[in-house]
């Protein structure tokens, strides 16, 4: 038997959607049939979701800290004004903790056949790559008594890169780089520098770069300038295996070894040197070869931002032969790993004679600072202890350099704050020593 008056109402009503009605209005249907009547308009009226057309602009890489905006257009092609509260949804690590409903929920109105651009901020707080994920419309009627909701999928991906926060070191890197190029006095230089040009001496001079032939064939001293030899090859190579996920304060030590990768790349590359990188601990997990100088940094940060540590134990044999394979002439390999004991005497040495043999080789490691704070501690049974353990510990790590200079690597051991600029230094003596 077919349905009448108020029960037709009530049972078009129950047919709705779950969630369209409020909940306050569910003890009143069956006694307030003008309500209800007014309810179902309402709804009826509600421009449709289904129907509505998304696209999206904006930010695709940000770095680590920074502000990314994606905009995202709403196009509605229904005969109806869209009343509606939008929500745009990403990942929680694309926003600082506390922002996410302030930053994701947006309302609008779009007359029909008409299109609006909304504006989602992100402050991603991790490293990697960050995909939206759906949007939820809700979209009210003119009373705002009923809605009609549904979910759109529209992709985006934002990249968050490396902060870089060592690139504060390179104007004076840059400098030194200058000095060594002969563009100013040079007080030493090594076999693998190249004669540039002469000049007139200037008080300050070493005497020793004094070009006495020169000198006698024109009426001023004339002093000689050098440079290193350019288009040398740095091969970094990152340790991504378990050492690599420890924390050194906040920073993971991965992130620690990044940052320094990123000032060496910038530097060596303004120095004319080839610059190529891989992140290695059971397999290949990055990679970056064969760049220019203009485009390997570029390069390199955008292979370095979805890198994560893996907790798996490094295959230091595959790690040399991958080295090798990607070194054929001689040049500077630049391993940041762990100076841990056990890995480097059971991965590492035995394989660092062929890459000594054959290329310059210098370790980068990170510190921890802590450690070194725990070694002055003094007053306290417990104090006593944590002196003790940092002492050995600082005295194993002290050992495990020790060896790896007798095969002739040279060795950075430096805090997260410093191991960017150290490894910087230890690149220029390098160069000025003639090494590469």
């Amino acid at each position: 038997m077919a349905l009448t008056g108020r029960t037709a109402l009530i049972a078009a009503l129950g047919s709705l959607p779950v969630g369209v009605l409020a909940p306050s209005w569910a003890g009143m249907l069956a006694v307030n049939a003008p309500l209800s009547l007014a309810i179902l308009c309402d709804y009826a009226l509600a421009a449709p979701v289904r129907t509505l057309q998304f696209t999206r602009s904006g930010d695709t890489s940000v770095r680590l800290g920074d502000a990314a905006d994606v905009q995202l257009t709403v196009t509605n092609p229904s005969r109806r004004t869209l009343r509606a509260l939008l929500r745009d949804a990403w990942p929680p690590s694309s926003r600082l903790p506390g922002t996410e409903q302030a930053s994701s929920r947006h309302r609008l109105t779009v007359p029909a056949g008409e299109r609006r651009r909304l504006t989602t901020s992100l402050r991603p707080t991790r490293r990697g790559d960050r995909h939206a994920e759906r949007i939820t419309v809700r979209s009210y009627g003119p009373l705002g008594l009923a809605a009609r909701q549904g979910n759109h999928e529209v992709p985006w991906t934002v990249r968050v890169l490396p902060p870089f926060t060592s690139r504060k070191h390179l104007p004076s890197r840059l400098a030194r780089l200058r000095e060594l190029d002969g563009r100013t006095s040079v007080l030493t230089r090594g076999e693998g520098t190249e004669f540039d040009s002469l000049r007139e001496y200037v008080p300050g001079d070493d005497t020793r770069s004094i070009d006495w032939r020169a000198t006698a064939r024109q009426t001023t001293v004339a002093v000689r300038t050098w440079r290193p030899e350019r288009d040398r090859h740095i091969l970094i190579v990152l340790d991504t295996g378990r050492t690599s996920a420890g924390r050194v304060g906040d920073v993971p030590r991965l992130d620690a070894s990044m940052d320094a990768a990123l000032l060496l790349t910038a530097l060596a590359s303004r120095a004319g040197d080839r610059v190529d990188l891989l992140a290695y601990d059971r397999r290949l997990r990055a990679q970056v070869q064969g760049r220019s100088a203009r485009d390997v940094l570029p390069a390199v940060v955008n292979a370095l931002a979805p890198l994560e540590p893996e907790l798996v134990e490094t295959d230091a044999h595959g790690l040399a032969a991958t080295a090798l394979a990607r070194a054929p002439r001689r040049s500077l390999i630049v391993l940041l790993t762990s100076l841990d004991a056990a890995p480097i005497e059971e991965g590492l040495l035995p394989v660092l004679p062929q890459l000594a043999q054959r290329h310059t080789v210098l370790v980068a490691s990170v510190s921890d600072p802590h450690v070194a704070r725990m070694a002055t501690t003094r007053g306290t049974i417990e104090g006593v202890y944590e002196a003790a353990a940092a002492t050995q510990t600082q005295s194993q790590r002290s050992r495990t350099a020790e060896q790896l200079h007798r095969h002739g690597v040279t060795v950075v051991d430096a805090s997260p704050d410093t191991l960017a600029p150290a490894l910087a230094d230890a690149y220029l003596a390098l160069k000025a020593a003639g090494r590469l």
